[in-house]
């Protein structure tokens, strides 16, 4: 399988790097699979961190380029180590050692074909518990349909309806056609969600959609698009933990956090569609409150 990164078109980008040989494309991943670290995150949506927390893996580089992405020394400068196929098949066991309920994978577009491999080895080692797919969608159909049967529940961002917004943002100008062909598929491969007892996520997916000041008009085109396109039961995460950082503080339209206005339109918004199932997270009064603080919209 990994012959694919020698004229590597594992994203929609189709770089054609050679990977294998150390080249680079957008993304700026080689053959190495490089993460900077992995953790116990206890702050996902309740259905997926519960109270043992999700075990998450993070991911270097990102085939997107989000002037505001607040993970962006290891998205966009590739802060982390290389580490082996069969190192992060370790980590994956040490990680349900720990008792998390899933194992979290963090913007791991770049990497699929060498986790697909870890996971095979896992899973002989007894891997058991639920995978995620954690990813900004601007996924490829392909690489997507050899994902079915290794991933349980898939957690892609749904983040520009306007072409434009991606183009400024996220230097993409195809991004909302490319991911909601790849959340439709998403849907296909895995189905409605299914929760256990303990409201814990086993199976399905939950689109997230972080919410940009000024660009109200964008969010409520996700937030119609989900209503008129997708299953009631999907699972929407609407987010207002934005706040300015990276190249957006000085980005005139992002260089500041949602006002409550904004977000009472949002939350407006959402109920009068009457979508069914999903979270929405409390607009933190001070700037360094953008840590989730999750109610369930259901």
């Amino acid at each position: 399988m990994l012959e694919g990164l020698e004229k590597c078109s594992v994203c929609p980008h189709e770089c054609h790097s050679n990977r294998n040989k150390g080249k680079v494309g957008r993304c700026k991943a080689t053959d190495k699979v490089r993460i900077a670290l992995y953790s116990i995150h206890d702050f996902e949506e309740p259905c997926i961190s519960g109270e043992k927390g999700s075990g998450t893996v993070f991911f270097s580089n990102c085939n997107l380029n989000c002037i505001y992405c607040q993970n962006y020394e290891i998205s966009q400068l590739g802060k982390g180590k290389d580490i082996t196929i069969e190192e992060l098949a370790d980590i994956f066991l040490k990680q349900q050692e720990k008792e998390v309920e899933n194992i979290n994978l963090v913007t791991p577009t770049s990497y699929v074909l060498q986790i697909i491999e870890a996971i095979k080895i896992a899973k002989q080692k007894g891997l058991v518990i639920p995978i995620i797919y954690n990813t900004n969608a601007y996924e490829k159909m392909e690489t997507l349909k050899l994902l079915e049967g290794y991933i349980d529940i898939y957690l892609p961002d749904l983040k520009y309806a306007e072409d434009s917004l991606g183009v400024e943002y996220s230097k993409i100008n195809n991004y909302f056609a490319v991911a909601t062909k790849a959340i439709q598929e998403m849907i296909r491969q895995v189905g409605a969600p299914k929760l256990n007892q303990q409201g814990m996520m086993k199976k399905g997916v939950m689109i997230r959609h972080l919410v940009l000041p000024n660009h109200i008009a964008n969010s409520k085109k996700i937030l119609k698009w989900v209503k008129e396109n997708l299953p009631n039961e999907t699972y929407l995460s609407v987010m207002a933990q934005y706040f300015p950082t990276y190249k957006a503080k000085k980005v005139e339209n992002l260089n500041r956090k949602l006002t409550k206005a904004e977000w009472k339109e949002i939350q407006d918004y959402i109920e009068e569609l009457e979508i069914e199932n999903g979270y929405v997270q409390e607009l933190g009064e001070h700037e360094e409150e953008y840590v989730p603080k999750w109610k369930f919209d259901n």
